[in-house]
């Protein structure tokens, strides 16, 4: 008699050894409100190598920082243009050496800082001339320190030593490879040999090898498997996962490095587990965890990874039998 199938897998692994099966909800801190811990519009977020989590409290003109699971440690910043001041700052990025950077948005310019908020510089103005800005939504730094600036209204990415010296740029207005529109966020691999931009308005994910050149892209708008509705921002665990934050679909998806679908949760909501517009997306590699700025719920919420194992020889599981 031919054995019965007790239970066709919901699993499509693209990758072999360890791999992400799913996501599940750790915890949440925020509200909405100006006190310590509070948030108005969190945007972007981003963890440090201690596990500390930074995060560009948009609305409040201000950074903020905290322990893995959400205690306060620090803040910074206020509204104005003087150094260590904000406009709407919206990315976020640590670099390997600890210190923060901030694309201050509406100040036209990136700053960064100590790890603890001590100002250390600046570069940048309005226009669209070489290390100048306009709307610089995200910012990634590259494990050698280079900055890489994805600017949603000049329809590029520029790219500077950590101390803001140019050193090249790539991009310009369209549908075409290496085109983008109204790009929000960029994110390097952890080898350094690519750099990742959510071209939001094309609903795709496109990379580049780190001076620019075109390499691949996936996505299109809809609510499938793999498709966005304005994608806002992305992050990369260690092992190559690609995380992005598809804002009007109210969730996360996640992928291999080269585009393959691997799974997704969030809908729209306030509980636990579920999105309003989430707008920053952060990574920890031990133990992994994924944070996520729920930009309109005013809050971050964490989750701890579960890891399924497949066997190299298997490469793909397709249905467990009794």
């Amino acid at each position: 008699m031919r054995p019965k199938a007790f239970s066709v897998a919901v699993i499509s692994l693209f990758v072999t050894g360890a791999a992400f099966a799913t996501f599940l909800y750790e915890g949440e801190w925020g509200s909405l409100g100006t006190v310590n811990g509070r948030f108005n519009r969190p945007k972007g977020v981003d963890v440090a190598a201690n596990g500390n989590v930074y995060v560009a409290d948009t609305y409040n003109h201000r950074i903020q920082f905290f322990t893995a699971t959400g205690s306060f440690l620090g803040k910074w910043g206020d509204q104005g243009g003087d150094p260590g001041q904000f406009r709407y700052p919206e990315g976020i990025a640590l670099a390997p050496n600890g210190n923060v950077y901030v694309a201050d948005t509406q100040n036209y310019r990136v700053q960064y800082f100590t790890p603890t908020g001590s100002f250390l510089g600046a570069w940048g103005s309005r226009g669209s001339g070489n290390g100048e800005f306009d709307r610089a939504h995200g910012l990634c730094v590259a494990p050698n320190g280079n900055v890489y600036v994805v600017e949603s209204q000049n329809y590029r990415v520029q790219y500077f030593t950590a101390a803001g010296s140019y050193l090249g740029q790539w991009g310009s207005r369209g549908r075409g490879q290496g085109q983008f529109n109204a790009p929000q966020d960029g994110e390097v691999s952890p080898s350094g040999d690519r750099v990742y931009v959510v071209d939001q308005l094309n609903n795709r994910i496109q990379y580049f090898t780190p001076t620019g050149s075109y390499l691949w892209l996936w996505g299109g708008p809809g609510t499938g498997n793999g498709e966005f509705d304005y994608p806002r921002s992305i992050a990369i665990m260690s092992n190559g996962t690609v995380f992005v934050a598809d804002y009007l679909n109210h969730r996360l998806q996640y992928f291999t490095a080269n585009g393959s679908f691997l799974g997704k949760w969030g809908s729209e909501g306030a509980g636990r587990g579920e999105f309003n517009k989430p707008e920053g997306v952060a990574v920890s590699n031990s133990p992994p965890r994924v944070y996520v700025g729920d930009t309109m719920n005013h809050r971050i919420q964490y989750f701890r990874g579960t890891v399924a194992v497949v066997p190299s020889s298997l490469g793909r599981i397709k249905a467990l039998f009794e």
